[in-house]
């Protein structure tokens, strides 16, 4: 059960929906829509996902997008909805389109090749955590670890990746468990781009009407950069920090997967009819 403020601010913020808007629903995926695994290909979606969000999609009014740390095109064999669905890869520096354009944010050349130099490293040495080699990062977890190796493995991969973020172009990255160096865009650059976008549409589109509302739902430190684009949009909306257990964030409000979740997808719904 929701708790009384929890269902207020729900209430306000879907009270917004207007018939003529496109409301922005912005997804990240693992930890929000499915739970962690350490193989991250066996990571399904609640069993609350498919179902609402197909809904969702086959009401037809919503745009709806995944924000993801992971390459763009893992997501839709997990997620398996009924139709194509835009995804963001990378934490934002890869889009996928609903009809399978895709697009990369390229790196400067001085940048793409330090990052290249330090995952030929990381692959022949990794430190003692589970190096993860993306087309624009080297990523370095050490989630699951014993605390002791895990600290050591983090002080390792600081003592190599901290000097290289000072690099024009190159930019580290935290989560739980984890740190990346980087270059692209991050979530909150992705939340802007689809807010320039969707200003556009409004701008052109006397139908469309204006300030549509927009929510985001993650539960990592990388999606912090979303909640605040989410909160600084000067719309209706809502940034929903939706994991199990409490952390300090820029979110206005705490919701827990899988039950939260549900709830939230079903008044989502219920605004739109």
């Amino acid at each position: 059960m929701l708790s009384p403020e929890a269902e207020e601010q729900l209430d306000q913020f879907f009270s917004a929906f207007r018939p003529q808007a496109t409301p922005l629903l912005l997804l990240d995926y693992d930890g929000t829509l499915a739970g962690f695994r350490v193989n991250r290909f066996e990571a399904a979606p609640w069993a609350v996902v498919r179902p609402l969000l197909s809904r969702i999609q086959r009401q037809g009014r919503t745009r709806m997008a995944v924000i993801t740390g992971r390459p763009a095109a893992e997501i839709a064999p997990l997620l398996s909805l009924d139709r194509p669905f835009e995804v963001w890869g990378l934490h934002g520096a890869e889009r996928m389109h609903t009809d399978g354009r895709h697009e990369m944010e390229a790196a400067g050349p001085a940048a793409q090749h330090k990052l290249d130099q330090l995952r030929e490293l990381l692959r022949l040495d990794s430190l003692g955590g589970l190096f993860e080699d993306k087309p624009n990062a080297a990523v370095m977890h050490w989630r699951g670890l014993a605390p002791q190796k895990a600290r050591t493995v983090e002080k390792r991969t600081r003592q190599l990746f901290e000097p290289l973020a000072e690099l024009d172009g190159l930019s580290l990255l935290e989560f739980e468990a984890g740190v990346e160096l980087r270059v692209g865009r991050d979530k909150g650059g992705a939340v802007e781009a689809i807010l320039a976008e969707a200003r556009a549409v409004e701008a052109n589109s006397a139908a469309s009407g204006a300030d549509a509302p927009i929510a985001y739902l993650g539960d990592d430190l990388t999606d912090e950069a979303a909640f605040r684009a989410v909160n600084a949009s000067g719309r209706p909306s809502l940034s929903v920090l939706m994991r199990h257990h409490w952390r300090q964030t820029d979110a206005n409000l705490w919701l827990q997967p899988p039950g939260d979740l549900k709830i939230f997808l079903e008044k989502w719904l219920a605004a739109l009819a």
